[in-house]
């Protein structure tokens, strides 16, 4: 990342990086969550949506692969048309919608759903058919934002998958829907030359801050983790909704 202004926007940059993925590590999920909101704080929003979709797909890949025994292929199928058919639409509407309006509105949602699953009692469950919202609107909203993850966690968290199936089975999902977005921002020039220089120099230190969350990951008991879950979708709220106010 040496191409950026100053040494600290790029110390800034790799900090955000390191911490996102080492949650990723952790929970399976969370780096687009926490990456987007803070690096659009400091860079253009067109550049950190495609370099944050890459480096998840590469992230996806990496945990898919290590935990593959663990996927639960029977909750994973009913997703993947109808995340095609929203990663579709989101690439077509991202040039056209309000983006502070629609951040507006995700972040209301993953506030309310985050402080729904913290003073919980009893897990919620549901059946493969919410696998249809579910898919649809986290390709829509991945799309639009590269912050689809918690209508898939919503999804998986109904099927009641104990940790490391809710992260291998989350992990593939998103192999699914990030590979849909790549080729649409290919297709839109979003992702050119200084962008793949970018994600070359963000490997490191994602590799890093996964290799550190993964062996923290094996040390939380079951409702610790599901309490983790939440609290990183409502801090990723926050953020947005502090962001686009």
């Amino acid at each position: 990342m040496f191409f950026f202004e100053s040494t600290p926007l790029t110390l800034y940059v790799v900090a955000v990086l390191f911490f996102a993925y080492f949650i990723r590590g952790i929970a399976g999920f969370g780096s687009a969550l926490i990456a987007v909101p803070l690096l659009t704080l400091n860079l253009n929003f067109i550049v950190v949506v495609p370099l944050i979709a890459v480096l998840d797909y590469i992230a996806s890949i990496g945990q898919g692969v290590s935990d593959r025994k663990y996927i639960s292929f029977a909750d994973l199928w009913p997703l993947f048309p109808f995340t095609l058919i929203g990663v579709s639409l989101g690439v077509y509407l991202l040039s056209h919608l309000d983006s502070r309006v629609m951040a507006l509105c995700l972040a209301i949602f993953i506030i309310a759903f985050a402080l729904y699953s913290l003073l919980l009692t009893k897990e919620p469950s549901g059946g493969r058919g919410w696998a249809g919202p579910a898919g649809f609107m986290g390709g829509v909203v991945g799309a639009i934002f590269g912050t689809g993850g918690p209508f898939y966690v919503i999804y998986f968290r109904l099927r009641g998958l104990d940790k490391t199936a809710f992260r291998a089975t989350l992990s593939i999902s998103f192999v699914v829907d990030g590979s849909l977005r790549i080729l649409g921002f290919i297709w839109t020039g979003a992702l050119y030359l200084q962008m793949w220089t970018l994600i070359l120099c963000a490997l490191p230190f994602v590799w890093l801050g996964m290799y550190a969350g993964s062996h923290i990951h094996t040390k939380i008991n079951q409702r610790g983790f599901v309490k983790m879950v939440s609290a990183i979708l409502f801090c990723s709220g926050i953020a947005l909704l502090w962001k686009h106010l």
